[in-house]
C-alpha cells in the first residue's frame, strides 16, 4: 500500500497520530519490515548502525508494555516546563487538542494494534554531551526515516517517552539487556483513520532561524 505522497508532501504531513489511529484494524508484518528496511537506510554517526526496532504485536506482551506505559506516564507529568515550552504548547490554541489527543492515547494505548520501541546500543544517562549527541543522532535519523515510511503507507506514529522513567522494568519485559541497550522511545502504529492530513501551524521562521549569529 502507497498513499504516493511527494517528498514535501510526506515531509510536512507526518503527523503526531493519536486519536486518529484504527484500533481495529491490524498492521501487516510486511509493511511493517518495509518501513524498517527504510529505516535502515538513515545516516548513521561512523555508520556504526548501533539502534534496533522491537515490535510488539503479541497481546500479552502488549498488555505487559502498555501496564509500564501508564504507570510511566503518572511519573514522567511531574518534568517542569520552561516558558519557552509553554508559549510553543499553546501557540494557535493547539495544547487543549494536544492534552486531549494524550489522555485519549492513554486510555486507548491497549488496543494499538503494534508498538515500536527503538533502541540503541550503549547508554547515556551519565555520558558527555559529545557521547550524548553521537549516540541520539544516530537513533533518532533512523526512527523519523520509519515514521515517515509509515505515514506513506497510510499508518500513523507519535514518538513517546513516557515510558522513560520505568525503562529498566520494560527492558526486563522485552528480555533487552539494560546495561548495554537503551530504549529510545515507545510509539504507537497503526493505519490512520483517513489519510488526509495537512501541515500544521508553527511558529514563524523568524523565531527559529538564525543567520551567522544567534
Amino acid at each position: 500500500m502507497s498513499l504516493n505522497l511527494s517528498a514535501d508532501q510526506v515531509l510536512s504531513t507526518t503527523r503526531a497520530v493519536r486519536k486518529r489511529l484504527d484500533l481495529t484494524r491490524p498492521v501487516p508484518r510486511h509493511l511493517i519490515e518495509e518501513c524498517v528496511d527504510l529505516a535502515t537506510q538513515a545516516p548513521s554517526g561512523r555508520n556504526r548502525q548501533r539502534w534496533h526496532f522491537l515490535l510488539v504485536t503479541d497481546k500479552t506482551q502488549r498488555a505487559a508494555v502498555t501496564d509500564i506505559y501508564r504507570r510511566a506516564v503518572h511519573i514522567a507529568q511531574g518534568t517542569p516546563l520552561t516558558k519557552n515550552d509553554l508559549r510553543r504548547m499553546n501557540a494557535h490554541g493547539s495544547w487543549p487538542q494536544i492534552a486531549d489527543g494524550l489522555h485519549y492515547l492513554y486510555d486507548h494505548i491497549h488496543q494499538v494494534p503494534a508498538i515500536v520501541i527503538p533502541a540503541v546500543e550503549g547508554r547515556t544517562d551519565h555520558a558527555t554531551v559529545t557521547e550524548q549527541a553521537g549516540t541520539w543522532g544516530s537513533i533518532l535519523p533512523a526512527v523519523w526515516s520509519f515514521m515517515l515510511a509509515a505515514r506513506e503507507r497510510g499508518l500513523g506514529t507519535v514518538w513517546t517517552t513516557a515510558q522513560a522513567p520505568l525503562e529498566h522494568e520494560l527492558a526486563a519485559v522485552l528480555g533487552v539487556p539494560y546495561d548495554d541497550i537503551m530504549l529510545a522511545a515507545l510509539i504507537p502504529l497503526a493505519f490512520t483513520i483517513g489519510t488526509d492530513f495537512r501541515p500544521a501551524k508553527r511558529i514563524s521562521r523568524d523565531q527559529v532561524l538564525h543567520w551567522n549569529k544567534w
